[in-house]
């Protein structure tokens, strides 16, 4: 039987990843790791880790490659939670994370690389209306779809409120950032022929089409 696929989505922050992999995760039944949730989930809990991540995120800044590659590196442990099938939504961002990825998955290697393809200005709006629960990241809304009493969670009852990383100042740094660091691994990874770009603008069940689509045919091909 052939393996379940393993794959790295890329996109601008806002481009619709944690999304798309969360839907690709159920649709291949595959583990899904977003390290920003990780990152905000140890914040959350108080560790010395998590609390340094939060702060690099909070300002707009990308968390070192020590850090999350501890973080991946752990969780790509065989026996760990990635080690049949996965997806991997937000990392690698450059292209030293990208070789040291190839490392750890000697035997492992990924089957695509998909490139969610969001034009700035569309991810700048979503992500400066975008709301979330502060006591669980997971449960996002926006200024068009708020809560249904207020701004409380519907799932937890938790005050909704706008990510320190969402504000336009923020997210315009951080798209400043991905084009310098994490642009280049487009080139990187088509030049390994493992590339394959979808186009990210449309209602969620569309982009998915795609992305199954695109996935599909380059496992097809290996």
């Amino acid at each position: 039987m052939a393996h379940k696929p393993r794959i790295v989505l890329l996109g601008k922050q806002g481009a619709g990843k944690g999304t798309q992999a969360k839907l690709l995760s159920r649709h291949y039944d595959i583990a899904h790791l977003s390290t920003g949730d990780l990152f905000r989930a140890q914040a959350l809990a108080g560790t010395a880790f998590g609390l340094e991540a939060k702060r690099f995120m909070d300002g707009g800044d990308l968390v070192p490659d020590e850090i999350v590659m501890g973080v991946i590196e752990e969780c790509l442990a065989p026996g760990g939670p990635l080690a049949d099938g996965f997806i991997l939504d937000g990392f690698p961002r450059n292209q030293l994370q990208a070789e040291q990825l190839e490392q750890v998955l000697t035997d492992r290697p990924i089957d695509v690389v998909v490139h969610l393809d969001v034009p700035r200005e569309i991810v700048v709006e979503r992500l400066s209306a975008r709301r979330v629960c502060e006591n669980n990241g997971a449960h996002i809304y926006s200024v068009n779809k708020p809560p249904s009493r207020g701004w409380i969670c519907d799932e937890c009852g938790g005050n909704v409120v706008q990510r320190d990383d969402d504000t336009p100042e923020a997210v315009n740094k951080r798209l400043d950032l991905y084009d310098t660091q994490t642009s280049p691994l487009i080139a990187f990874y088509n030049a390994k022929g493992l590339l394959a770009v979808v186009n990210g603008v449309g209602h969620p069940d569309h982009v998915l089409e795609r992305l199954v689509s695109a996935i599909d045919v380059a496992r097809s091909r290996r």
